[in-house]
């Protein structure tokens, strides 16, 4: 079947991940539908692709039925990113991260089931693991959550598996690893950290760490996740269907090495970059010390071969902010 003639649902379409995913898809020929309720995108990072044929836009939210409904209509694959994500903003709000992570994906499970989509791709969240303190984390391992919006993420893939069961559903489960890239909003609350201290940086504020620096992450690009939606998407392998998968680059990096790099990589576009003093505040509610991802089930059962590391990753994500940033 040629791409052109399959049609691809992205919900979230117009955030930092689903609207990568858009571009990307409407690169190799796609028909996408972008369904988004702007509560956390923005309609610039999809302001290329509104006049392309093969886009639509649909404003809508996926706790109301029928929005979805309405969306999946003649899909042949959801690529479901929308969710509110942060572990801060769960704590602070669990009713509405509930509502949108758990209310909001079983309308888009009952709508996908409905309208007989082939294939229902999701994102999931490394915070599935928990207070698991084995390293590196392997999909079969997970501890207990220690937030709410873990909880959700958690409930996303149990239900996954019994609509698998259930209705014969095909699902994945995609559990992200601190992603990072072009167009990851660096305002707001609930900034990700790599941005925050990008734009920081750029305006010759201090970023500050949480702790002492030497909690890590597995940080991934947005590149790496692209190849992982795309791979899971069209896997024709029986085994590699109604599971999780780690999407990571398989590598972890502390924050104070982190802030290290971004400081010598934005120097290069402002000397006084590497002036800038760097600071240590309270440990955050809810953070695991250390994150580390094995990705040897999604090599062997989807052929994912991560390209870009963290340092290549970083180097892309501030040339694209230094240009948009100032």
């Amino acid at each position: 079947m040629k791409s052109s003639s399959i049609k691809i649902l992205i919900t979230g379409g117009a955030g930092f991940i689903g609207s990568n995913l858009c571009e990307e898809l409407i690169r190799l020929g796609y028909q996408v539908i972008c369904l988004d309720n702007f509560s956390t995108g923005k309609m610039e990072n999809i302001g290329e692709l509104l006049l392309h044929p093969h886009f639509k836009l649909l404003t809508g939210d996926i706790r109301n039925l029928n929005d979805c409904n309405l969306a999946t209509q003649g899909v042949d694959y959801v690529l479901h990113e929308a969710a509110l994500g942060s572990v801060p903003r769960s704590i602070v709000d669990p009713i509405t991260t509930n509502d949108v992570n758990v209310g909001g994906f079983l309308n888009m499970l009952v709508a996908s089931r409905d309208a007989g989509v082939k294939r229902f791709i999701y994102a999931a969240s490394s915070s599935t693991y928990g207070d698991s303190e084995s390293l590196p984390k392997v999909e079969e391992v997970i501890g207990r959550p220690l937030s709410p919006y873990a909880i959700t993420k958690y409930v996303n893939e149990l239900y996954a598996i019994v609509f698998a069961i259930t209705y014969g559903m095909e699902c994945i489960g995609l559990r992200y690893f601190n992603v990072f890239g072009r167009k990851q909003d660096p305002n707001g609350t609930y900034a990700a950290v790599i941005p925050l201290f990008v734009k920081q940086f750029i305006n010759h504020q201090s970023p500050v760490i949480n702790g002492d620096g030497e909690n890590s992450r597995d940080f991934t690009y947005i590149d790496n996740v692209i190849q992982m939606n795309l791979l899971a998407m069209t896997t024709t392998i029986p085994e590699a269907v109604n599971t999780v998968y780690n999407t990571a680059y398989g590598d972890r990096t502390t924050l104070n090495q982190l802030v290290g790099y971004l400081r010598e990589f934005l120097s290069e576009f402002d000397p006084q970059i590497k002036d800038v003093e760097i600071l240590h505040g309270k440990n955050r509610v809810g953070d695991i010390p250390h994150s580390l991802a094995s990705i040897e089930k999604a090599k062997q059962l989807l052929g994912y071969n991560p390209i870009y590391n963290l340092k290549d990753g970083l180097k892309e994500a501030v040339k694209w902010y230094c240009k948009h940033l100032k």
